[in-house]
């Protein structure tokens, strides 16, 4: 199975500090060596972006959190066009535009979102909230 890490959980699951806030199904998948990990290119960016904002829940190092992350085995998903048209596609529930390029990029993959959003979560298919 694929799996695409929302921002946070790629956060928590990379942050020893805030290991204690993954949940045990998120453990679960990662340690599955039948399941593919993704996270995007998108989460790198959020994580830039809300850093520079000065968001004191995007304060781990992008460039190390991108280094961990394939140092972990995740796979690095790119955003092409195909994702950003995507998201014309998505229904107006949540306005945050990281979380809707990645429910337009697990959509477009054939992966399964992973979120701890129970906003993200309302979209239903391909998303899975832990």
């Amino acid at each position: 199975m694929k799996y695409l890490f929302d921002t946070h959980l790629l956060i928590w699951v990379a942050d020893a500090n805030l290991a204690g806030l993954l949940p045990r199904a998120v453990r679960d998948i990662v340690e599955d060596a039948a399941n593919d990990v993704w996270f995007s290119a998108a989460n790198i960016w959020e994580v830039v972006i809300k850093r520079a904002l000065g968001r004191p829940d995007f304060q781990l190092d992008p460039t190390m959190l991108r280094l961990g992350a394939l140092a972990s085995g995740y796979q690095e998903l790119p955003i092409t066009a195909a994702h950003a048209l995507r998201v014309a596609d998505l229904a107006s529930i949540h306005k945050d535009p990281f979380d809707r390029l990645l429910i337009a990029q697990a959509r477009s993959e054939g992966a399964v979102l992973l979120t701890h959003d129970p906003v993200v979560a309302a979209y239903g298919a391909n998303i899975q909230y832990v």
